[in-house]
């Protein structure tokens, strides 16, 4: 809890990684400033691209006691606005997630090997970058949680799958080897109420530990306090329900 009687400081800049296949790619960095040892927290962006919002949310993550750490995902297909550029990987049929799963274990890598960061770091998305953490807190070891916002074709159809997205990530379920929360829209239609539902069933029939939050009267991106889609209400609850969560396993003994 914030006193006003404390220092406070903080680091935020770009830094260099080598993501899949060693490709050098950018990502922005963002820590308290003091010698912690802190937890971390790996962002992963979502469609609409590396964009201000998840710098800010990087900075949001460090200025709440975390190294936090987000790959710029699309750092191959050239650089310009994150619009111009998110646009270009639409057009594309987005990126393989062989590639995402690459450039996030060297996001994980990079904050392992800090040594003001305590060993537990968690995995944070929304949208598309939600479906992607889910993928990754499945198929890499290491995370020790999972936020997951209203994150669309985790649930696929055999007609959804493509060359990039061969495996459903619900298919990985029975990988996941951290404690997850979950927060969704009852109004979002990707995904819908029937595919949290699936979701929630797998994770049960897995034995996962999990925790859901559903909130009448917010759709998708419900957190984005720069677009319309916005919900005040819901998004400090929900805030507040994942700083609870990561509190409890990332700082304490969860």
């Amino acid at each position: 809890m914030y006193t006003t009687d404390q220092y406070e400081g903080m680091l935020a800049e770009t830094v260099i990684l080598p993501g899949y296949h060693a490709d050098l790619i950018n990502a922005y960095l963002a820590r308290p400033l003091g010698a912690g040892p802190f937890p971390g927290m790996v962002l992963v962006h979502h469609l609409p691209g590396w964009d201000e919002w998840y710098r800010e949310t990087t900075r949001k993550f460090a200025a709440n006691g975390y190294v936090a750490i987000c790959p710029n995902l699309y750092f191959r297909e050239g650089h310009g606005t994150p619009e111009d550029v998110a646009a270009k990987v639409r057009g594309a049929g987005g990126i393989s997630d062989d590639q995402v799963v690459g450039d996030v274990s060297a996001a994980l890598a990079l904050l392992q090997a800090l040594p003001y960061v305590n060993g537990k770091i968690g995995i944070f998305g929304t949208c598309s970058g939600a479906r992607h953490a889910y993928l990754c807190a499945c198929r890499i070891p290491g995370f020790a949680a999972l936020v997951h916002c209203w994150g669309g074709r985790v649930v696929m159809t055999s007609e959804e799958l493509t060359p990039k997205q061969p495996v459903a990530p619900i298919d990985y379920t029975a990988e996941l080897d951290c404690p997850m929360i979950g927060l969704f829209g009852n109004e979002d239609h990707a995904p819908t109420r029937e595919q949290v539902n699936l979701l929630e069933g797998a994770l049960k029939q897995h034995g996962k530990r999990y925790e859901f939050y559903r909130y009448d009267g917010a759709g998708h991106g419900f957190f984005y306090h720069n677009k319309p889609s916005y919900r005040q209400e819901q998004a400090v609850d929900g805030w507040n329900k994942v700083f609870i969560f990561l509190e409890n396993q990332l700082k304490g003994s969860g």
